[in-house]
């Protein structure tokens, strides 16, 4: 009411001539442009219409001479909402800032109505669609303009080059494209450029050297091409330069020496392809170099010691040669070197652990010589402020020195890959804030310091591939933190300690390839976060823990360990036998540990290992002929002859009135009767669709033409009687809906099961992600219906009080219209307990999917279980990689990958590239945050999924509220 009212008033006084000019059209314009938005946290309670003047208003400020709102501040406070006409009432309006709100819709505003305007901020908002050509016109007075973090796309219009006056140009993270509108680079008063975070693309042109107020140019992240012009030398004022991750090659030009104010030059992740000039040294005020991932030649000049400011220096992944120069001593402000990636050699310099370096990275280079000179060095003063040492993968040589132990706060160590010899310092254990330390691929001796324990922040421990011998030191236990343990390809010996069952936040141990014997700690299949663990080509022996991890845990992880024992290295785990004991029949007597004596006869003694062969035939021959004998009963119980069918009370069953336990009973929940064809299809393999953890599933064709697909259990022995079992499939008979495979019917014998399923045509999920060719890729808009289409059918199993315990892709099956059904759901129930080995080793058989608190007897598990396998489905979904996949000498976790890149920003990154360029931006990032969430550790923290439903359907049709999806 309040907003049709105000619009009518608006009508009037743009309308009736001689209206009254005591009513303030700011106040009528503000209170429509207040019916437009939601306020959640009721920010603006304090505007009424009954007042004669805004001024007082939260958020509103006005020209104290003129009486007239000013300035509509509303940063930060949770609106959504739209844009609407109410602001154009506004004429004396000179600031308008609504940012980091939740304001969706297009852009309908035109600055030419609000002429007076200099300041506009809509920054951090869900604005989305291209701006109008109309939306610059007549913007002379505009000075600032940030539409920052929304969803713009299309190009930036023409007709901003009429915006003669502005300082302050900020579009970064849109989704702008094409060429740049020439205008841009005749702002002559421009100072901040931002255009980071885009798809634009073009070069930049002489013109440039007309922006010679500007101070801050920002083109990161974008498509830019061709070479930096020599106009940009006339932008003497420039204090930061950032052209990073873009296409532009060439060289730097001269020109750029004359930018003595310049403090960050980030030129990385380009095809700049030049040899470090002299005159880099005359940028005096650089602070921030940044000049990696190019084609850079050559040796760094002299001239660089120049740069006394200097704080980071960032030249890794280039083609840089030669040693670098002594110059650099004079750096004294530097902070941060990273020189890796490069073919730089000679010996560590001295001065490097003279200055006050917080981060050394030279890493992948080809230095040579020891350690001691550059580390006894170091003063006292930097030492306590290195944070980061890796020069690993060099030609380092000799020992490593124990002065490391003065770097005391060092977080990360590695010197891996190198030819290091000797023993580690036990003197290691002593650097207490050390995460990770990487000494693998060496050459040290010696055994593991029981010392070592001391360094108790340890997160990572690389000691793989070196000549380490010893047993592993009990100490080892304190690592609380530890994740990942590597010790493989040593000479390690003894057992392996109880004490690494007390890391329970390992995910991923290395120990194969020594020589480590006796059994495994049972304390082992405690450890609820394992990833992976290899103990192949060692001596260990007995049988694995019994979890769920070791239980699904790779044949290639413990193989080469013939005292190993279980199924799955298919060797049976026996107790041990004492010696056979032969007495002579015709002696009541024997002494020990002689031979008695025959009598008559000749007797013949078999062998331990000739009983267990002759043992072994038998068994086989009697496993053959039972096997035979099922077959012919169940061919015999499947024919038309053996089992007729009649209808009786809405369901069909079979009407042999035998009760011989050879006879079955057939009920169809609808449709044609007959199943004779179905039945002889179970006896045909090339009928058959796959197998899982219940059993194999056929495909059939009844008479009447309706296709079927058949699952026969495998799980007999542990089926309910026939009465629950019969009870429990009529109720998932009548569960129906659009995203479900509907079951159709069952056949029960006492020693064979089948259930009846529609039979859907398009098959699964799995296929399509991870089989299909390059050319057959699925869509976005495919894989957002099936994500959506999946939750509701997971929706509608919970509001039915079914938890599937299965969810994985290849359990989502595709139909011909391509909408996603779900299959297998309901099957747990057949069984008489929820036991948590049975659901992992039968149900759950997808590694990656399966939820942690099946690992925990003392977490019930809920249909939360499916909201986590729903989450990696979801992920996996939208990358295109398995939830788990193994490397040549890693394990790659989807979870773990996909929430490093968001909260690094780089989630375009994980996009299945099949799809680069594909998909919409404002779609994929809260996606991947719903993943994440619906993959928490802690079940509480997932939601239901009909909030996931919701969320889904927020996300293809946005109202506000994408931000609000955070990650716990």
């Amino acid at each position: 009411m309040i907003r049709l009212l105000g619009v009518f008033l608006i009508f009037i006084l743009n309308n009736v001539k001689g209206f009254s000019p005591s009513l303030n059209d700011d106040v009528l314009g503000l209170i429509v442009f207040k019916a437009d938005l939601k306020d959640p946290e009721g920010k603006l309670v304090s505007w009424n219409e009954d007042d004669d003047s805004p001024c007082n208003w939260f958020g509103v400020k006005c020209n104290p001479r003129s009486n007239r709102a000013s300035d509509l501040v509303l940063d930060g406070l949770n609106l959504s909402g739209k844009l609407g006409r109410g602001l154009l009432q506004l004429h004396f309006l000179e600031k308008l800032s609504l940012a980091k709100n939740n304001i969706s819709g297009n852009l309908t505003l035109r600055l030419d109505q609000l002429s007076n305007l200099r300041t506009l901020d809509l920054s951090e908002n869900s604005l989305v669609g291209e701006i109008p050509y109309e939306f610059f016109q007549q913007c002379g007075s505009l000075r600032s303009i940030s539409l920052a973090k929304n969803k713009f796309s299309g190009e930036i219009p023409q007709s901003i080059g009429s915006c003669s006056s502005l300082v302050s140009l900020n579009f970064t993270y849109n989704q702008f494209s094409g060429m740049l509108p020439s205008g841009i680079w005749h702002f002559s008063g421009l100072r901040l450029l931002d255009l980071s975070n885009n798809l634009l693309e073009g070069e930049i042109p002489e013109e440039m050297e007309e922006l010679h107020n500007l101070r801050w140019i920002n083109l990161g992240k974008n498509r830019f091409t061709g070479e930096i012009p020599d106009g940009i030398g006339s932008c003497v004022l420039l204090r930061s330069i950032d052209l990073s991750s873009n296409s532009f090659s060439g060289s730097l030009p001269s020109t750029m020496q004359t930018l003595s104010l310049c403090n960050n030059l980030i030129l990385s992740r380009n095809a700049f392809a030049f040899e470090v000039a002299d005159w880099i040294g005359e940028l005096s005020s650089l602070e921030n170099l940044d000049i990696s991932g190019n084609n850079i030649s050559g040796a760094l000049p002299a001239s660089i010691g120049n740069l006394r400011s200097l704080k980071v220096l960032n030249i890794s992944k280039n083609a840089l040669g030669g040693s670098l120069p002594d110059s650099m001593r004079d750096c004294i402000n530097l902070m941060s070197i990273d020189i890796s990636q490069n073919s730089l050699t000679g010996i560590l310099p001295a001065w490097l652990f003279r200055l006050s370096l917080q981060k050394v990275v030279f890493s992948e280079n080809k230095f040579s010589g020891g350690l001691d000179s550059a580390i006894l060095s170091a003063t006292e003063n930097s030492r306590q402020k290195c944070l980061v040492l890796d020069i690993s993968q060099n030609s380092l040589t000799g020992g490593i020195p124990s002065a490391l132990v003065y770097f005391t706060s060092l977080h990360v160590m590695n010197l891996s890959k190198n030819s290091l010899v000797g023993n580690i310092p036990y003197s290691v254990g002593e650097l207490k804030s050390l995460n990770v330390l990487d000494l693998g691929e060496n050459q040290l001796n010696g055994s593991i310091p029981t010392e070592i324990g001391g360094a108790v922040s340890l997160q990572e421990l690389r000691l793989d591939n070196n000549l380490l011998s010893g047993s592993i030191p009990t100490s080892i236990g304190n690592y609380s933190l530890l994740t990942s343990l590597y010790l493989s390809h040593n000479n390690l010996s003894g057992s392996i300690p109880v004490a690494v069952a007390k890391l329970t936040n390992l995910q991923h141990v290395d120990l194969s390839f020594n020589k480590l014997m006796g059994s495994l700690p049972k304390q082992l299949g405690n450890l609820g976060h394992l990833i992976s663990f290899n103990i192949s080509h060692n001596l260990l022996q007995g049988e694995l823990p019994g979890s769920n991890f070791f239980n699904t845990i790779s044949t290639s992880s413990v193989s080469g360990n013939p005292s190993l024992c279980g199924a799955l290295v298919n060797r049976d785990c026996h107790t041990v036998l004492p010696k056979p004991i032969v007495l002579n029949p015709e002696s009541t007597e024997a002494k020990p540990g002689t031979m008695p004596q025959s009598s008559g006869h000749e007797r013949k003694i078999f062998s331990i290992s000739a009983i267990i062969a002759i043992g072994a035939a038998a068994m086989i021959f009697v496993g053959v002929i039972a096997v035979t004998v099922l077959n012919l009963s169940v061919r015999s119980s499947m024919s038309p002859s053996a089992a007729g069918v009649t209808f009786s009370g809405g369901e069909y069953y079979s009407r042999s009135p035998s009760s011989d336990a050879n006879s079955g009973k057939l009920v169809m929940f609808s449709g044609d009767p007959d199943f004779s064809t179905g039945a002889h299809a179970l006896l045909n393999k090339d009928c058959e669709l796959g197998r899982g953890g219940f059993g194999a599933v056929y495909h059939t064709v009844l008479k009447d033409g309706h296709a079927v697909a058949i699952k026969k259990l495998t799980v007999s022995s542990l089926i309910k009687s026939q009465d629950e079992f019969e009870r429990e499939l009529k109720n998932l008979g009548k569960v129906r809906h659009p995203n479900l495979v509907a079951l159709e019917g069952y056949y029960w014998t006492p020693s064979l099961q089948l259930l009846i399923f529609e039979f859907v045509s398009g098959g699964n999920l799995y296929t399509h992600l991870h089989e299909g060719s390059g050319e057959s890729y699925i869509s976005w808009n495919e894989r957002f219906n099936t994500i959506l289409g999946t939750a509701r059918g997971l929706t509608h199993l919970h509001q039915m009080n079914i938890i599937h315990y299965n969810i994985k892709s290849s359990n989502i099956l595709i139909d011909s219209s391509g909408s996603p059904k779900i299959s297998d759901y309901g099957l747990a129930r057949l069984l008489p307990t929820l036991d948590r080995y049975v659901l992992s080793s039968k149900i759950q058989s997808a590694l990656g999917y399966m939820a942690p608190e099946f690992t925990c007897k003392t977490v019930k598990i809920t249909e939360k279980c499916d909201v986590y396998g729903f989450g990696v489905l979801v992920l996996e979904t939208v990358t295109g990689k398995k939830p788990v996949e193994y490397m040549e000498d890693d394990v790659v976790v989807l979870c773990d990958i996909v929430r490093g890149a968001l909260e690094e920003g780089r989630v375009e990154e994980c996009v299945d590239v099949r799809m680069q360029g594909k998909f919409p931006l404002e779609e994929l990032t809260p996606m991947m945050k719903l993943g994440l969430i619906c993959t928490s550790q802690v079940p509480s923290n997932r939601p239901d999924m009909a909030e996931v439903v919701k969320i889904l359907e927020l996300i293809r049709s946005p109202e506000g509220g994408q931000d609000d999806l955070v990650l716990v």
